[in-house]
């Protein structure tokens, strides 16, 4: 690029013109369809009459594009600009021959640049069929710089941020992991929340090859995580969305509490000394307003319950028939990615105008209601993930239970306790009296 400034400047220096500015777009195709800034800054310059000259190195620096010819050339007759050299190329566009050859000339580099985007996008696709790597200068999380060797040390830190998510931790306290730790990523920065989804969601991770958003087949680089835990992964991304939940949970037992009196839901409420879970009456809440319960005995009373109850024989075997279930859980995943791929497919064919607009509705609303209905059903599944190594292990889980964040604690109580009832108390006591409490357990 800066040989080609030069050239530029030295034909100016021959034919005596004076520069007043460089219009220079680097790293953007002439033929990409992207704006360019410095090119519109030129056209401007030219209408406002503040150029009264334009150099160029060669045609093919000024555009690729026929149509965005002529809208240069309409710009130079409008402003009167009769001096448009090039240095490669003998062009003069302010002649009728010479704007026929330079016409020509686009057209051919426009084909020719289409014949180049067209290899370029069969190179990828048979890259991607063989499970080679994507091209690109940054290397993937997880992986050496020719991006199919194995970097143990961040691989490792994959591994956690999988079985942490999979057990019910949020991606925001992920990312607050990350940089507690100095752990940035490969570009040297902090993590975000879209950046970790991203990582955690792709195939790349789970030794897959994607191409265009799908996953094509297995590549040649060894996995980091199980295609069972990526499945895992996914699913619990759609049960987010499903639930709708956009804030973090502060209470342990938000929207697992009901009331005794009414059979209203219980709601969190914050105050100055207390934290307490109320029924609350009125057209939003529709409680009878009339039981309160204080949140932190109450919240120490479950969650000894739950973890009890992970030692029990009884939730062994819940869980060994959910199991028998795991095989339709992978296939309904499988399907869920498909749809959406199916979806993306749908909308680029009404894009093209390969389909009419009653077609495209017609054929969405059918994918829509499979995918919602795969999300349901992942969303009931995979609570027992957040179980995953527990089972059994009550006694070492009680242990460490302070340590666990929030978002682990809710996952862990909500994949057991489906809800509890909470009965009215008596008036002025200071403890919780354990009969109040009445727990309906979903394992």
């Amino acid at each position: 690029m800066q040989r080609q400034v030069e050239d530029c400047q030295r034909l100016a220096a021959t034919l005596g013109w004076a520069v007043a500015d460089q219009y220079v777009d680097n790293d953007l195709s002439a033929y990409s369809g992207k704006t360019r800034p410095e090119y519109q800054r030129m056209l401007e310059d030219l209408r406002d009459g503040s150029r009264d000259a334009v150099i160029v190195y060669h045609l093919d620096r000024l555009t690729r594009v026929p149509a965005e010819l002529e809208d240069f050339v309409a710009v130079v007759d409008a402003a009167k600009v009769r001096h448009v050299r090039f240095v490669a190329g003998d062009t003069d566009i302010a002649t009728g021959d010479g704007l026929m050859v330079a016409r020509i000339l686009g057209a051919m580099a426009a084909n020719e640049s289409a014949t180049k985007g067209r290899r370029v996008r069969r190179k990828m696709e048979q890259n991607a069929a063989a499970g080679l790597p994507h091209g690109g200068w940054r290397r993937p999380f997880g992986y050496d710089e020719d991006k199919v060797t194995v970097r143990a040390d961040e691989a490792a830190v994959i591994g956690i941020l999988v079985a942490r998510f999979i057990a019910g931790e949020s991606l925001r306290s992920l990312a607050v992991w990350l940089d507690g730790e100095g752990i940035r990523t490969v570009s040297g920065n902090g993590w975000r929340t879209p950046t970790l989804r991203a990582m955690l969601s792709s195939g790349r991770i789970a030794g897959l090859r994607e191409h265009r958003g799908a996953v094509v087949g297995k590549a040649v680089w060894e996995p980091i995580i199980t295609e069972d835990d990526r499945r895992a992964v996914l699913a619990r991304m759609a049960a987010s969305r499903t639930s709708g939940r956009r804030t973090p949970q502060r209470y342990l037992l938000t929207g697992l509490l009901r009331c005794g009196k009414c059979e209203g839901r219980l709601f969190s409420q914050p105050r100055k000394t207390t934290r307490r879970y109320v029924c609350i009456s009125g057209p939003d809440h529709g409680g009878c307003g009339r039981l309160t319960v204080t949140a932190d005995p109450l919240e120490r009373l479950i969650a000894d319950a739950v973890i009890y109850r992970l030692d029990t024989p009884a939730l062994a075997d819940a869980l060994a028939g959910r199991a028998a279930a795991d095989d339709q859980i992978a296939a309904v995943a499988e399907r869920l990615s498909e749809d959406k791929t199916q979806l993306d497919e749908l909308a680029a064919a009404y894009a093209t105008r390969a389909i009419t607009m009653r077609e495209w509705m017609a054929a969405r609303r059918a994918i829509e209601d499979r995918i919602n209905d795969a999300e349901r059903r992942l969303a009931r599944a995979t609570r027992t993930d957040a179980l995953r190594g527990l089972v059994g292990n009550g006694d070492l889980l009680r242990t460490q239970w302070a340590e666990l964040n929030l978002g682990r604690q809710c996952a862990i109580v909500a994949a057991i306790l489906d809800h509890a009832i909470i009965d009215p108390g008596v008036p002025g006591a200071r403890s919780l009296d354990r009969d109040r409490v009445r727990p309906v357990w979903r394992l």
